[in-house]
């Protein structure tokens, strides 16, 4: 198929890359000169467009336009001005982590002009380009249909890792709750092994018990895999600062848990617990240990 990649960073360039590979006709874009080159270099398969323009009039019709670029504003604004160069029976697939709710808002506007929008959840990171990318896809049967070859393409196999699992909107929600429930398990992982790396006195190599619980242990799974390959390279985690950030999807699942009247005790937790990383001068902590110095007279660990 022809297919027009939008966005060129880490995750956008390797798809770029993996359906080119796949036989399809990429024509790719961003608005980095310098990417643009980069992915195009080199490729059979892949051409670099000039201009957003240029890019839509390469495409025969009707034309797919893949994007892959930050959440919001930036996607907001690409849909806005595609639709201005697209016509009747051509698709916009946004493959970023954009709320579900702007995506079906978005996709009733592209429904107005006769232009089909589909939402694909996509997981893989810097990994998708070797192992396949896992796809939610949202969006009508049709356009869904005919856009199959460049999923199948894209997932770690023709019939395995992808699936259409429902409306518009469907796959950017489900992609929201898998973020979700892998800010629970990361969670699990660091405190567990916290835990170990605390217990001085057996002097654990937490890269060896890592190894061993990545065969046959009910825990196995390649986020464990990851865990391992972490503390191989660094074992104590030198030089990494105790900040974790958050893409927004922690947030927008804890909140849908939230209007659902779902417990979600667990993925709140953890999206507290990265909140809680960033707070390098706690007023909270400060405050709490003057209320013990308040009713109990305990004493107060000053500055420095």
């Amino acid at each position: 198929m022809q297919i027009a990649m939008v966005g060129l960073g880490r995750m956008g360039a390797n798809m770029a890359t993996r359906l080119a590979r796949g036989g399809h006709q990429v024509a790719a874009w961003d608005r980095s000169p310098e990417a643009t080159q980069k992915t195009a270099a080199g490729q059979s398969g892949i051409t670099g467009a000039e201009s957003l323009e240029a890019l839509v009039r390469s495409l025969d019709a009707p034309r797919a336009v893949w994007i892959m670029i930050p959440a919001g504003d930036p996607t907001e604004q690409m849909v806005d001005t595609l639709l201005g160069m697209l016509q009747q029976g051509d698709a916009i697939i946004d493959g970023g982590n954009s709320n579900y709710k702007d995506s079906m808002r978005r996709g009733a506007k592209c429904a107005e002009r006769g232009v089909s929008f589909i939402d694909c959840g996509t997981s893989g990171g810097v990994w998708g380009l070797a192992n396949g990318y896992s796809l939610m896809v949202g969006g009508d049967d049709a356009a869904v249909g005919r856009l199959r070859p460049l999923f199948e393409t894209l997932a770690p196999g023709p019939n395995t890792g992808w699936g259409h699992v429902g409306p518009v909107g469907s796959g950017h929600f489900t992609k929201m709750v898998h973020n979700g429930i892998e800010y629970g398990m990361m969670q699990a992982f660091a405190e567990g092994f916290s835990i170990m790396q605390h217990k001085k006195e057996f002097a654990l190599d937490l890269a060896q018990v890592a190894e061993i619980w990545r065969e046959g242990s009910v825990v196995r799974s390649w986020l464990l895999d990851l865990t391992a390959r972490a503390l191989a390279e660094n074992p104590t985690m030198d030089g990494i600062a105790p900040y974790v950030s958050d893409s927004g999807e922690g947030r927008w699942t804890v909140a849908e848990a939230i209007d659902l009247d779902v417990p979600a005790p667990v993925i709140t937790h953890s999206l507290i617990a990265r909140l809680r990383s960033r707070d390098a001068e706690s007023f909270t902590d400060k405050l709490l240990a003057a209320m013990r110095n308040q009713f109990g007279g305990h004493a107060i660990k000053r500055e420095g």
